[in-house]
């Protein structure tokens, strides 16, 4: 008997998006992390043949491990969103490798997905790279996206990617397990809302908290990524990119023992 949450990701399409806070540890990448990343990516290809699309920040943390720049000034993320992307992608496609998968890189920006010729052009390379067993690698385009690096951020990116590139699934995996009735930083006794059928106005109006001076997130925009979805009948499923247990036993073994599931 399967379960109301469980989700059957066998030969299916998801898209998995990681951020700053997860990929950074303290002045460099957090490697260990990267990399379990890519071993549970390519478990999903291998055991549940499931097409991944990755959607992962970083870039301006890796740049800032070559340049030290003040990060407050835009052209200065810019400059290390430029110096970082290649190493970001460098690490990716050698751990990749090492599974036997190839990668390719996709720079985006908002308007990529609000023009009908250019959201079609992105589709057409989209199908081509899952077609030949291609993992996409998507990030916003810090370079030239001077609004969207100030305002924007890769979770409306990956819910953005999950809808137009016609994904079963947005998983995020971030620095917070799951959405939870209160603050759990404040309240020991909060719990974690494991099935999320609908989002508020006012939860969609809380404070702007990233966590990482890297991070240009927080819980506010995850909610609106899945609001987002909800109102288009998609699913996303958000939780730790620390400890990867629990998205595991959900991507992988389909038990839902921990994290949230936003779906109608």
């Amino acid at each position: 008997m399967i379960k109301e949450d469980k989700i059957l990701l066998t030969n299916k399409r998801i898209v998995i998006k990681v951020g700053s806070a997860v990929l950074r540890e303290g002045n460099t990448l957090a490697i260990e992390r990267l990399n379990n990343l890519v071993d549970l990516i390519a478990t999903l290809k291998k055991e549940k043949n499931t097409q991944v699309i990755l959607v992962s920040s970083g870039a301006v943390a890796a740049g800032n491990i070559a340049l030290k720049l003040d990060k407050t000034q835009v052209l200065n993320r810019q400059a290390l969103a430029a110096i970082g992307q290649p190493l970001l992608m460098k690490y990716y496609k050698k751990r990749f490798k090492e599974h036997g998968f190839r990668c390719a890189q996709m720079l985006l920006v908002e308007e990529d997905f609000d023009s009908r010729k250019r959201s079609k052009n992105a589709k057409g390379v989209m199908e081509i790279l899952l077609t030949n067993d291609i993992i996409p690698i998507l990030n916003e385009n810090d370079v030239i996206a001077n609004k969207e690096l100030l305002f924007g951020d890769n979770d409306q990116l990956a819910a953005h990617a999950a809808y137009f590139f016609d994904a079963d699934l947005l998983t995020i995996l971030s620095d917070v397990d799951g959405l939870y009735d209160s603050n759990p930083h404040e309240n020991p006794n909060a719990k974690m809302r494991k099935i999320v059928n609908n989002i508020e106005d006012d939860e969609l109006e809380m404070k702007h908290t990233p966590n990482s001076e890297f991070a240009t997130g927080g819980i506010v925009t995850k909610l609106k990524a899945a609001n987002f979805l909800l109102k288009r009948n998609k699913m996303m499923y958000l939780s730790s990119g620390f400890d990867l247990t629990n998205a595991y036993d959900f991507l992988v073994h389909e038990n839902h023992n921990s994290g949230t599931l936003f779906k109608k």
